[in-house]
């Protein structure tokens, strides 16, 4: 695992944890914002796995 896909997982579950958060106190903000940073997390958690294949594929 490289530094992309460990801190894009890690954002996904804080995010997510925010936005469940913000659903069970009825805060729209704070769920917004769990939302968003989900949504980054999973983008570079996918940005970390493209360059773990890419690396692997170039092995000889």
């Amino acid at each position: 695992m490289n530094k992309d896909q460990t801190q894009g997982r890690v954002k996904e579950v804080k995010g997510k944890v925010k936005e469940v958060v913000g659903k069970i106190t009825g805060d729209k903000t704070l769920e917004k914002k769990g939302t968003v940073e989900h949504a980054k997390g999973v983008i570079q958690a996918g940005y970390g796995d493209l360059k773990e294949d890419l690396k692997k594929s170039t092995k000889p």
